[in-house]
């Protein structure tokens, strides 16, 4: 492919780029190289709507560099592609770098997936990751915004923030922030942290009542209260009838003896 050099005024950024912070100290110690050595490898761009401005498809740390670094062109390599292959490119390049951080990583996936119509399955396969893997990074975007911000501010890892989702509320995760801070919780004492979180946070047992499923059970149940009215002296009749749904007890008891005639049916 032909290499242009472009003039920076040109190059717009893309509007899903995955990548959300820019390091100050990491772009000056690139810019301080781009004026060393030049850009070494060339950005990637689309036209837009055949005008004379140009969206990164891939490089817009290495354009923000060659800004600071004064320079008025880079050099580029233009390809032919849509919007959506365009932003799609831009986010798998972005992620295949593995310098985002986890948040923005699983923030990335989540836009092919949500945006793009990809499945779990496609972006597994594109990314060469396992699908359990993918499946846990885009378990991380559960937590609240506030605390991804807070967790990456405090320099937490990503072990810390899957240790988190095992709280349902975020006034439990905000008080586990608070004392991972304080204490300079490592991961395995935030989980044991979590782990007594949750053990506090479990609701007493109810009485419970327990459930036969036998029939027999009933069948046997009701076959007594017959023979201890007879015992009784009560002059009770029953006949028992078995069908594919149910089965029927017809329980006659004369009235002479005070009660009305019973029907038991056990479904």
């Amino acid at each position: 492919m032909d290499i242009s050099h472009i003039k920076t005024e040109k190059l717009l950024p893309n509007p899903y780029q995955p990548r959300r912070r820019f390091e100050s100290e990491d772009m000056l110690s690139l810019a301080d190289s781009i004026k060393e050595n030049g850009v070494l490898q060339p950005l990637l761009i689309r036209r837009i709507n055949n005008s004379d401005y140009f969206e990164v498809i891939a490089g817009e740390r290495r354009l923000r560099a060659s800004i600071l670094a004064g320079l008025e062109k880079v050099p580029c390599i233009e390809v032919d592609c849509g919007y959506e292959e365009s932003a799609v490119f831009s986010i798998l390049e972005n992620i295949q770098r593995c310098d985002l951080s986890f948040f923005e990583e699983a923030a990335a996936i989540g836009q092919l997936i949500d945006h793009f119509g990809m499945t779990q399955s496609e972006c597994a396969k594109r990314l060469g990751k396992s699908q359990s893997a993918l499946s846990n990074k885009l378990r991380l975007l559960k937590l609240p915004v506030d605390v991804r911000y807070f967790i990456e501010k405090e320099g937490l890892t990503e072990r810390h923030a899957r240790a988190l989702l095992k709280l349902e509320s975020e006034k439990d995760i905000w008080a586990a922030l608070n004392i991972i801070k304080e204490k300079r919780l490592n991961v395995e004492q935030t989980e044991k942290l979590i782990e007594s979180l949750t053990d506090n946070t479990v609701k007493p047992k109810r009485n419970t009542v327990k459930i036969f499923r036998d029939v027999r059970i009933f069948i046997n149940t009701v076959n007594r209260a017959i023979e201890t009215m007879k015992a009784s002296g009560i002059n009770a009749e029953t006949d028992k009838t078995e069908t594919d749904d149910y089965i029927e007890f017809r329980v006659k008891i004369p009235k002479s003896e005070g009660l009305n005639t019973l029907k038991l049916k056990k479904a």
